[in-house]
């Protein structure tokens, strides 16, 4: 889903600051991609469940780069865990990638967003954040909380920086997902089958290009999904 929505903005005449945890490789071979378009790149690597991590990503961000249009936080962790078996090392580093890194990143880059051009940041949320599903407390409070900080943001830093989210349901499975199970999802959804990571990349260049009015709002990607009860 990152390097689909890296693609979108590169392709529309963005220049990108790209963030990794391990996979650099695919990450460089990206970046070259969207240097062959003309884009500028800088890659970074940082571990976000790492608080000290973050801290230093925000640094160097904003020092290397004092104006900024779009921050997109779209890195996170997805895991199934039934509610009992769900350890406090599990839930804080849910937590921390899902919530603490997009919070202190967007305050670390607070600076360099109010020098942008109609600033935006997008969270990538996850209709699962307004919807339980069983097996996933920890995960689906994770992206409620980033939900709530999308709105409250929303509020506090308008004018000037616009927050919105974006809310995919089903785009890609994970690889644990039998066919039976995959099945059940799919009869779920009114459209009948599983979206896109374009799709996703497609909303979140539609809130940074022509959206200047739209702020506070999450977004569903989902075919219908969630209109459902």
């Amino acid at each position: 889903m990152g390097s689909a929505v890296a693609r979108a903005l590169g392709r529309a005449g963005y220049d990108l600051a790209l963030h990794v945890n391990r996979s650099m490789e695919p990450a460089q071979a990206l970046a070259e991609e969207l240097r062959a378009l003309g884009r500028r790149v800088w890659l970074y690597a940082a571990d976000l469940s790492q608080p000290g991590a973050v801290d230093e990503l925000g640094a160097r961000v904003r020092a290397e780069h004092p104006a900024l249009d779009v921050v997109v936080h779209n890195a996170g962790l997805y895991e199934r865990v039934a509610f009992g078996a769900i350890s406090r090392e599990q839930y804080r580093t849910m937590l921390g990638v899902n919530l603490e890194a997009p919070f202190f990143l967007t305050q670390a880059l607070l600076p360099s967003l109010r020098q942008g051009t109609q600033p935006l940041v997008v969270h990538i949320t996850d209709i699962g954040g307004e919807r339980a599903e069983s097996g996933y407390a920890h995960y689906t409070v994770s992206k409620a909380a980033l939900i709530m900080l999308t709105r409250a943001l929303a509020v506090e830093l308008a004018p000037h920086v616009r927050v919105n989210a974006v809310s995919p349901g089903t785009v890609a499975f994970p690889e644990d997902f039998g066919a039976a199970e995959r099945e059940a999802i799919l009869a779920r959804i009114p459209f009948g089958r599983e979206g896109s990571v374009e799709d996703v990349a497609r909303t979140v260049l539609f809130l940074a290009r022509e959206a200047p009015y739209v702020t506070g709002q999450v977004i569903a990607v989902d075919g219908g999904r969630s209109a459902q009860l």
